[in-house]
């Protein structure tokens, strides 16, 4: 069986790198695309695991040399996905997990095609905004933008096939891995719709 590439979007703050990271760890043959980026490394974080922290330089000759499958400016800083990474995962019997905004799922779509698209949604734009406070690591003008942003973000989600809401993290865990099953097995995911208040604001 032909392995599948899932695209999986949501704004800042809605919780998509750390619900992947615990899918990834409850499925085999399944792995997650390590992105390279511009934007300096934080405390905490390591490279190669995180995210490959490079230079501008070496980034605009990757782009240059067409080694991205998708790359894209965001909050001022680059980042893209390796393509040679991503075919050699898929040659090797793994299904793969891009966390990518709504702008590279477009790109990866009109290459590849053939993709499944998840998009997160947080259980409110209170709770997001809550969210993004807690990070502690930005000032209130940079989390306005991040808001706005994620507003525009979130108003893509119908060009995804499936809709998860992180409300609570372990049943959006259980939610992206049913669904990602489901994928597998050729089945439609029983899916949970996102709630209508936050939906009226889109």
């Amino acid at each position: 069986m032909a392995q599948t590439l899932f695209v999986v979007s949501a704004p800042s703050g809605a919780g998509k790198t750390s619900l992947v990271r615990a899918v990834v760890r409850r499925l085999n043959s399944l792995t997650v695309s390590i992105s390279h980026t511009t934007r300096p490394q934080r405390t905490g974080e390591t490279d190669g695991v995180d995210y490959h922290f490079i230079d501008i330089p070496t980034f605009e000759k990757m782009v240059a040399d067409d080694l991205f499958i998708e790359c894209a400016t965001v909050f001022d800083h680059s980042y893209g996905t390796s393509r040679q990474w991503v075919e050699q995962q898929l040659r090797a019997g793994n299904d793969v997990v891009l966390e990518i905004d709504w702008q590279g799922a477009q790109r990866i779509r009109a290459q590849l095609g053939a993709t499944v698209g998840i998009f997160i949604f947080p259980p409110s734009i209170n709770e997001l905004r809550v969210r993004l406070e807690k990070r502690a690591r930005e000032d209130s003008d940079t989390i306005t933008r991040r808001m706005e942003e994620a507003m525009n973000e979130m108003r893509h989600y119908r060009e995804y096939d499936y809709l998860v809401v992180n409300d609570d993290f372990e049943r959006a865990v259980d939610d992206i891995t049913a669904t990602i099953t489901a994928v597998r097995r050729g089945k439609k995911p029983a899916q949970r719709p996102p709630p209508t208040s936050l939906l009226r604001l889109l």
